[in-house]
């Protein structure tokens, strides 16, 4: 088993900043050469620090901040419009950036595109559920309308 300081979010494994341990090929091969982890060391706890630091600075400053900014989002509908074809069937698919990129344009607020998921992927016109985690304990679900750009 290999010990690794994540530098980025991987999902089923953890946030930017955590020491976990996996097997070693799969730090090798896969982590360490995508730049999602660093190997660990004694002098990596620095790194570690101020890698905990930057995300908390990123994240909501409080829980009310985040029940408020829920509360918003899950009251209204956000409107995006987007290329689609015949049939309302989209070229591509809606990407986490564009929902961040609606919501504020909206005016609902700032969300990090990092935390938007999708339970399945959006590729037609019409009304999906987006799911954006505003903090560890607060979960928003979002209304998302795709309509077709003009």
């Amino acid at each position: 088993m290999a010990k690794i300081i994540l530098t980025h979010e991987v999902s089923g494994l953890g946030e930017a900043g955590d020491v976990v341990e996996v097997k070693n090929g799969y730090a090798r091969n896969y982590l360490v050469p995508q730049g999602f982890a660093t190997p660990w060391t004694r002098g990596g706890q620095k790194q570690v620090d101020q890698i905990k630091a930057a995300r908390a600075a990123r994240e909501l400053h409080s829980l009310e901040d985040a029940q408020a900014l829920k509360a918003k989002l899950e009251s209204a509908k956000v409107r995006l419009a987007v290329k689609a074809g015949l049939g309302g069937r989209l070229f591509g698919s809606v990407k986490p950036a564009d929902v961040a990129s609606a919501v504020a344009d909206a005016g609902l607020g700032e969300i990090d595109k990092r935390k938007v998921e999708f339970t399945a992927p959006v590729k037609s016109v019409g009304d999906h559920e987006v799911t954006v985690k505003l903090r560890d304990e607060v979960t928003a679900t979002v209304t998302l309308q795709v309509v077709a750009a003009k």
